[in-house]
């Protein structure tokens, strides 16, 4: 039970008793960005995400080609957004921001939403196209990314643990948790 954390919280002037354990890392109370490193989805509420994501990806694949995109466009454009993982050459924070302004959903709805009202269809298509990207990206499991590092993200770990995490892991075997020991 490593991932298993528990509180525990006494109301000395009354007769209020609290207790309570959870499974996976602890929630993130950090506001900080580049602090955050938990937060991850798990479990079904993981895979309704990624079924959810799945199903975007499909309505906005259709919707491109039922308004007549063209299959040359969409397969030119289609990768186009991880060209923001250049940014993770400056540093994990600046990648992990340049990759979730990318691979949000709102910059595209912007888009799209731009296109429509001005009649120029590049735009809404440009915006179908990278909100697929998105959708396809979630529902394998690559997510919006924490600042800890690209295979932090808000659908979990992503791929094998680097080399710090390994190191780290070794270097804390045998330490005590405070946060499964309910006495502290």
């Amino acid at each position: 039970m490593a991932n298993s954390w528990c509180s525990s919280r006494a109301d000395t002037g009354g007769y209020r008793l609290e207790f309570s354990c959870m499974t996976g890392p602890p929630m993130n109370t950090k506001t900080d960005f580049g602090q955050s490193d938990h937060g991850q989805a798990t479990g079904q509420v993981q895979r309704l995400l990624r079924v959810e994501a799945l199903s975007v990806f499909a309505a906005s694949t259709a919707l491109f080609f039922l308004l007549g995109g063209e299959l040359w466009i969409f397969a030119l454009l289609f990768f186009a957004p991880d060209l923001s993982l250049v940014g993770y050459v400056a540093g994990r924070k600046v990648g992990a921001v340049l990759y979730n302004a990318v691979h949000s959903y709102i910059l595209h709805a912007a888009l799209g939403v731009a296109g429509v009202l001005t009649g120029n269809a590049m735009l809404w298509q440009v915006a179908l196209i990278f909100v697929a990207h998105a959708a396809f990206d979630r529902s394998l499991g690559f997510g919006l990314k924490y600042a800890a590092g690209f295979r932090h993200t808000h659908l979990g770990s992503i791929g094998r643990p680097g080399r710090d995490e390994a190191r780290d892991a070794v270097r804390n075997a045998g330490k005590r948790d405070h946060r499964l020991d309910p006495q502290q």
